[in-house]
């Protein structure tokens, strides 16, 4: 059994409360880590702590990832209640509707520059001081197949998923030499809340993007879980500013 051994760490989890972010709390709690699940929905998040069970190993706290003066109000809530955040998934995101650019709303590419990319700015802003001062710390971003290949009539989606990978990388070198190492994943489609809306609002897109996976399946969240908790670990010790594919064998 590959065992990830995250005893005595503590994790913040953005968009914590569906997809892939509670599967990746499942795992880190299985791993031995002490879980917050960040989310802007309330209702979502108290699902997702009676589906993890009552524990003082997982807390949660309603968070607009996008407004920098929430996310720095919540990391202060999350230092002082956990003394240390160790690892750091900036998992939370939106997708547009399918659109030509042409008839790209602005607030819709605002939405998805300010969620996607912004988001990540924020928490690992606020969250690096602390992981450099104690010379260890894990940032996996999450990222998308979009971000390399530029999907079509998801120009939004896909620059902001961009930015998150050239983010990744500039951060891994600042940091380099501090303990503290930054990755990102990169899911093609995944079994989560925002695939299934965007299967609703144009199948068409979506079986065409399912054809070109060689497994001929979306992936599981569990499945990106396994993989962002192995990057979070001690097992991930000499890999930094690196993209993770989660595609099935697309790319």
């Amino acid at each position: 059994m590959n065992c990830i051994d995250l005893t005595g760490r503590t994790a913040i989890i953005t968009g914590g409360a569906s997809g892939i972010g509670l599967a990746t709390a499942r795992q880190m709690l299985k791993s031995g880590a002490r879980v917050e699940l960040w989310d802007r929905d309330p209702a979502r998040l108290e699902a997702a702590t009676r589906e993890l069970g009552a524990s003082s190993d997982v807390t949660v706290q309603t968070v607009n990832v996008a407004d920098v003066a929430a996310v720095q109000a919540a990391a202060d809530m999350s230092l002082q209640r956990l003394g240390a955040v160790d690892i750091l998934v900036n998992n939370a995101g939106v997708t547009p509707g399918m659109r030509v650019v042409t008839e790209v709303a602005l607030e819709d590419w605002r939405e998805n520059i300010s969620v996607n990319l912004d988001a990540v700015f924020f928490t690992s802003r606020a969250f690096v001081p602390g992981m450099v001062a104690r010379g260890w710390g894990r940032i996996v971003n999450v990222s998308s197949l979009a971000a390399k290949e530029g999907n079509p009539f998801q120009s939004a989606y896909s620059a902001a998923k961009a930015g998150v990978i050239a983010f990744t990388k500039s951060l891994a070198k600042e940091v380099g030499t501090s303990g503290v190492l930054v990755n990102a994943v990169a899911p093609a489609l995944f079994d989560t809340p925002l695939v299934a809306w965007a299967r609703k609002e144009n199948p068409q897109a979506m079986q065409i993007a399912l054809e070109k996976i060689p497994l001929r399946r979306i992936g599981r969240p569990e499945e990106a879980a396994a993989m962002i908790t192995w990057i979070a670990s001690d097992q991930c010790s000499f890999t930094t500013g690196f993209t993770f594919e989660l595609n099935g064998g697309r790319a």
